[in-house]
């Protein structure tokens, strides 16, 4: 049995995302959710329109705050973001591994200061394509860059990676037990075949569903509109919960991680 999910801990593994523009749309959200989630995700739209309160309220509430802010700066300047990230709270942090070595490993020094912090590398963002990287002088497809990424990342002390729902099962392989694995890109609907524009499933070039990716080895998801566009958020996160334990039974046998600590 997959020692992803001991009990209740099925529930921290599924994120929702505030991709929202504004505070007051975040908080609607939470507030209708309540209890039925413990984990949320600020990206960069919602904390430039916000600013870091609503992180700081999250956390004060007991939520588990991850930080989507996809560092990619100067090594100083990720760290000082890293150390902001912890001051807030946050239990996840994202910086680039397109940054290289440097960037990441600046990232997880200054991530040493917050036991409860984790650094994860984003690999490939999961509007990307084989053109997408192709434009940019990449001559690899996504699930090939993504690999590269994430043993850059483990060289570098990252705790674990992003890529999408695609890619979990060949990262886990490749990655074993240990690192953190989140997806976002993570949808309830039917999703295609990844051969598709990122114009589909949110802006996801390669989606998937949770039952995919926690079966192929995810340590946890992160949903959107799924949830924040259901007509019930709470049935519709309830979904995911069922498919979070549905996989448990099926899924690639690691240790329990927290996303916390």
């Amino acid at each position: 049995m997959n020692t992803y999910f001991p009990g209740s801990e099925v529930d921290g593994r599924i994120i929702v995302a505030l991709d929202f523009a504004d505070r007051r749309s975040a908080e609607a959200l939470v507030e209708r959710l309540g209890d039925a989630c413990s984990s949320y995700k600020i990206g960069l739209e919602l904390l430039t329109a916000a600013g870091p309160g609503l992180a700081r309220e999250l956390v004060g509430r007991g939520n588990e705050l991850f930080l989507d802010l996809k560092l990619f700066e100067i090594p100083n300047s990720v760290a000082g973001a890293v150390r902001a990230a912890g001051a807030l709270g946050a239990s996840m942090v994202t910086v680039h591994g397109m940054g290289g070595t440097g960037i990441m490993a600046a990232a997880v020094d200054a991530a040493r200061e917050f036991p409860r912090l984790r650094v994860l590398a984003l690999t490939v963002v999961t509007s990307m394509t084989g053109s997408d990287l192709a434009d940019i002088g990449v001559a690899a497809g996504p699930e090939e860059q993504v690999l590269r990424l994430a043993r850059l990342a483990m060289r570098a002390g990252c705790d674990g990676v992003v890529g999408s729902p695609r890619e979990a099962g060949s990262l886990r392989a490749a990655l074993g037990p240990e690192p953190l694995i989140v997806t976002p890109g993570v949808t309830l609907g039917p999703v295609g075949d990844g051969a598709g524009t990122a114009d589909g499933a949110g802006g996801h070039a390669r989606p998937g569903t949770p039952e995919a990716a926690f079966g192929a080895g995810a340590s946890h998801v992160v949903v959107g509109r799924s949830v924040a566009r259901a007509a019930d958020p709470v049935a519709a996160l309830r979904r995911v919960r069922a498919a979070a334990r549905e996989a448990a039974g099926t899924a690639p046998g690691a240790r329990s991680h927290h996303s916390g600590g």
